[in-house]
C-alpha cells in the first residue's frame, strides 16, 4: 500500500459546506464558554475562601481577646464593674468596723 502525504502549500485549498462551519464554530465558541464559566466560578470561589479566611481569623481573635477585655467592653460591663468596684469598698470599710467592734469587746 502506498502512502499517500498531503502537501500544503500556501496556495493549497480547502472547501467546507457552511453546515460544517457552522457546526465548528458552534463547538468553539461552546468550548470558550464554558472555560470562561468556569475560569469565572473559580475565581468567586477563590475569593469565598480568603473572605472565610479572613472572617475566622477576625473570629477567633474576638473569640480570645473579648473575654480578656482588649477588645473593649460592653457599656453594661462597664456598669457592672463599677458597682463591684463600690461593693468592694462597702465590704472593706464594713469589715474594718466589724474588726474594731470586735476588738472593743474582746479587750480585757
Amino acid at each position: 500500500m502506498p502512502k499517500e502525504s498531503i502537501n500544503l502549500r500556501d496556495t493549497s485549498q480547502l472547501t467546507l459546506d457552511i453546515k460544517s462551519l457552522v457546526g465548528i464554530l458552534a463547538i468553539i465558541l461552546s468550548i470558550a464558554g464554558v472555560y470562561f464559566t468556569l475560569t469565572g466560578e473559580i475565581s468567586q470561589l477563590q475569593l469565598d475562601v480568603v473572605r472565610m479566611r479572613d472572617s475566622v481569623g477576625m473570629n477567633s481573635e474576638f473569640r480570645v481577646m473579648w473575654p480578656r477585655g482588649e477588645m473593649g467592653a460592653l457599656p453594661d460591663d462597664a456598669k457592672q464593674d463599677l458597682r463591684i468596684e463600690y461593693i468592694q469598698g462597702d465590704v472593706e470599710s464594713i469589715k474594718v468596723k466589724l474588726d474594731d467592734h470586735l476588738a472593743e469587746h474582746n479587750a480585757p
